[in-house]
C-alpha cells in the first residue's frame, strides 16, 4: 500500500457537493479574516473523511454476521423489532452501534439475504446513543431473510445531528454480506436484531469496523462458549 493511500481514501459521490460548500465557505472566510479560512479548510478535511468509503475484507466462512456500521457498541439487550417491519412481538437480542461524526457512515449488510421488508418512518432527532432513539427517531428499517429462511432486522436510526437516511435498495433485491446498502449524514446508529438464540460476539464498547468486524455466529446458540 502506498503511504498516499493510507490518508486519502475513496469519498462516496453523495459526499462531494457537500465538500465543495465546505470549501467554498472556507475561500469566503479567507476574504474575511484568514484564520477563519483555515478553520474552514480544517472543516473542509472532516468533511472529506466523513463521506470517506473505504473498501472492506468482509469474513467469507458461512454464518457469519458481520457489523453494518463502524462506531462503538452502545447497546445490547432484548427488544422487539420495528412494528413495521412485521417480525412479531417477541424480543430478539439487539446489538446497537453508535456512529460519532468521526466514523465513516456507509453502512454494509450484516448478512446475506433477501430484502424482503423495508419501512422508512419519521421521528424525533434524539441522540442516537440513547435507548429511546430506537423507537422515537427518525429510522429506515430493513428485514433481511437468508438463504436459510431465518431472519435479521437492521434500523438505520438518524442522530441528533443527522437529518437525513439514505439508501439505495428495494423490496425484493437480494444483498451480499458486507455490500453497501445506506448511509446516515452527520452522526447516527444501527441496530441489529439477531435471530432468536443467537448470542451476540462483541461487548459494549467495542469497536466495530463495518463490513469487516464479527458481530455474531449463526452457528452458535445461546450458552455455548465462544
Amino acid at each position: 500500500m502506498r503511504m498516499r493511500d493510507t490518508f486519502l481514501k475513496p469519498m462516496h459521490p453523495e459526499g462531494r457537493k457537500f465538500v465543495a460548500i465546505f470549501a467554498v465557505v472556507s475561500l469566503v472566510l479567507f476574504l474575511i479574516w484568514e484564520p477563519l479560512g483555515w478553520i474552514g479548510v480544517g472543516l473542509t478535511v472532516w468533511c472529506y473523511y466523513f463521506f470517506r468509503d473505504p473498501d472492506r475484507v468482509t469474513p467469507t466462512r458461512p454464518g457469519l454476521v458481520i457489523s453494518p456500521a463502524d462506531g462503538i457498541v452502545s447497546l445490547i439487550e432484548p427488544a422487539v423489532p420495528p412494528a413495521e417491519l412485521g417480525m412479531g412481538p417477541e424480543p430478539l437480542t439487539r446489538v446497537s452501534v453508535f456512529m460519532s461524526v468521526f466514523n465513516c457512515h456507509v453502512n454494509r449488510s450484516p448478512v446475506a439475504g433477501e430484502l424482503v421488508k423495508l419501512a422508512y418512518r419519521p421521528g424525533k432527532f434524539l441522540n442516537a446513543s440513547l435507548d429511546k432513539a430506537s423507537s422515537d427517531n427518525e429510522r429506515n428499517a430493513l428485514r433481511l431473510r437468508m438463504a436459510d429462511g431465518r431472519e435479521i432486522a437492521v434500523v438505520q436510526i438518524a442522530g441528533l445531528v443527522a437529518r437525513r437516511i439514505m439508501w439505495w435498495k428495494k423490496e425484493g433485491d437480494w444483498i451480499d454480506r458486507g455490500e453497501r446498502f445506506g448511509l446516515i449524514r452527520f452522526g447516527s446508529r444501527l441496530d441489529v436484531y439477531l435471530p432468536d438464540g443467537v448470542p451476540p460476539l462483541v461487548n459494549i464498547g467495542q469497536t466495530m469496523v463495518a463490513g469487516e468486524t464479527v458481530l455474531a455466529d449463526l452457528g452458535l446458540e445461546a450458552g455455548d462458549d465462544h
